[in-house]
């Protein structure tokens, strides 16, 4: 296992690489960051005194290069906007996403993992109908629209949850609702598709007629055997969240990376927009590792010689 470890660590080089060559070319597709960060009647003078301050008047492939040096060392550059390290930016608000996207996907499995599981051992009953619409409405619903619906609900009409912001449990209640909706859908559904496929497999019947109880047959024999689809599902959809959190943050002023990303854009921010593609893509290559080295936890006859 040491050695697979140590060739899928050796891989990422190339993958982070190729996420930075295509971030770093087509975000400067966008235009010149003068245009928006300075007043329309800037001197020309003034202008290039930002430009050349900034590193932007050199040949693009200069530019390039001095970024990927520096990026080796965690050095991102400084914000065009906030005029302090994008780095120290992305970190700062790091912390509020994961939060977020952690708490989506703990309701995601508390709630999509039995009710797949239900869903299979009762097939065709009206639990297992409930189940496969409620993962069709959660997998329908846009989680813009959701999000919006959900502050006029119970925000302004109830008034039992705060419309957004950070800082209490309550504010947490609605956008990681929000955001874990789709997830429960999807694993829910996953999951049910998976034990019905295993509940039907000789080994089941054997282990029912050895006189083993409904619970030790459904959690421990059929559940470990279906997890793996749903644990590739898990993973690649975690590394998903942190990417998609963005509209979640923009609804309820969460004050997350996906915000700042946002305004960067806007802004033409290239070292904070290079920071957090290259974050995630990172946050997105391990949680993808830690998920394969879960496989052989589930199954030991999955070898990585």
């Amino acid at each position: 296992m040491r050695q697979y470890v140590i060739r899928r660590i050796l891989m990422t080089g190339p993958v982070l690489f190729g996420v930075v060559v295509v971030t770093f070319f087509l975000i400067r597709l966008s235009g010149d960051p003068t245009d928006i960060l300075l007043p329309p009647n800037t001197p020309d003078e003034a202008r290039a005194a930002f430009r050349q301050a900034r590193g932007l008047d050199q040949p693009l492939w200069l530019q390039f290069l001095r970024f990927c040096r520096d990026a080796l060392t965690g050095d991102f550059g400084e914000s065009l906007r906030f005029n302090q390290s994008a780095a120290t930016l992305v970190f700062e608000r790091l912390g509020a996403t994961l939060e977020l996207a952690l708490a989506a996907m703990a309701i995601a499995l508390v709630l999509g993992i039995p009710a797949g599981v239900i869903a299979a051992y009762r097939r065709n009953s009206a639990t297992d109908v409930t189940v496969r619409v409620v993962t069709l409405l959660g997998q329908a619903f846009p989680s813009f629209y959701l999000g919006v619906l959900s502050i006029i609900v119970f925000a302004i009409w109830l008034r039992w949850l705060p419309s957004g912001g950070r800082g209490t449990l309550a504010h947490l209640v609605l956008p990681a609702t929000t955001l874990g909706f789709y997830l429960v859908a999807l694993i829910a559904r996953v999951t049910r598709s998976c034990m019905l496929d295993v509940l039907r497999q000789d080994y089941i019947r054997t282990a029912r007629a050895k006189g083993l109880g409904e619970l030790v047959v459904v959690g421990q024999h059929a559940l470990r055997n279906a997890f793996i689809p749903v644990l590739t599902v898990i993973g690649l959809q975690f590394g998903l969240l942190l990417g998609g959190v963005v509209v979640t943050e923009i609804v309820f002023s969460w004050p997350g990376v996906g915000r700042l990303a946002i305004q960067a854009i806007y802004a033409r921010d290239f070292p904070v927009v290079q920071a957090i593609v290259l974050l995630f893509a990172t946050i997105f290559v391990l949680v993808n590792l830690v998920v394969d080295l879960l496989y052989a936890v589930l199954d030991p006859r999955i070898s990585y010689r």
